[in-house]
């Protein structure tokens, strides 16, 4: 079997892209991670649909304030200069563009940047939340996965055949086995697992990989 990231190093290789400042919200369950990452002299601003902006890490357990938590129900501490609004008010930020950054999760994600990651079909529970407002009103969209499913099948695709969260949306997305980068409809591999060879990993991608430069070694640290 071929070796991969953990979610743990697959959020870290994302925090790596996030500027110093930028306002950024973090989808529900895996994308949160994100924030425990922050490059050393870098800090974001994070931001959560039911109300929080600038919240920092978790509180030790037992010492969690219930009152205080992000959008995946989970206990936050505050930094200085937070701020409480409205959820109203929350959306609003998000669909007036003034989100630098939405990084989230994926069921399937196109080579034309469409996103499916709200159902999984007929049979799923749906959880729309506040996605399609995000990959819409943020500027900058990203999605980190596994690169396969659970059964082997791509989450790279050329067409989603789920239903879709939003159009055109996602611009690039970190993988456990690389980075990539959507172009023109295309999806273009920036980074790569080192053990692991083009061949393999196009392979493990519904749509075509396409090189235009020098493709760097994926490299993350043990965590």
């Amino acid at each position: 079997m071929t070796a991969k990231l953990s979610n743990s190093q697959i959020a870290w290789r994302a925090a790596q892209d996030i500027a110093d400042g930028a306002y950024v919200n973090l989808g529900i369950g895996f994308p949160e991670m994100v924030a425990k990452y922050q490059p050393e002299g870098r800090e974001a601003i994070f931001h959560t649909e039911n109300g929080i902006l600038n919240f920092g890490e978790s509180p030790p357990e037992g010492e969690e304030d219930w009152d205080l938590i992000n959008a995946g129900k989970k206990a936050v501490t505050l930094k200085s200069g937070a701020a409480f609004f409205h959820h109203a008010d929350s959306f609003a930020m998000v669909r007036g563009g003034h989100l630098d950054v939405a990084i989230l999760g994926a069921y399937e994600v196109a080579e034309t940047g469409d996103l499916a990651n709200w159902s999984t079909g007929p049979k799923g529970v749906p959880a729309v939340g506040g996605a399609m407002d995000l990959v819409h009103g943020a500027k900058r969209v990203a999605v980190i996965t596994d690169h396969v499913t659970k059964d082997g099948r791509p989450k790279l695709v050329k067409r989603c055949t789920l239903p879709l969260t939003g159009v055109a949306c996602v611009t690039r997305v970190y993988t456990s086995l690389a980075v990539v980068d959507i172009e023109n409809g295309r999806f273009v591999l920036r980074e790569k697992l080192a053990s692991l060879s083009f061949d393999a990993l196009q392979a493990q991608t519904g749509a075509e990989l396409v090189v235009t430069g020098t493709v760097a070694d994926l490299v993350v640290p043990d965590l």
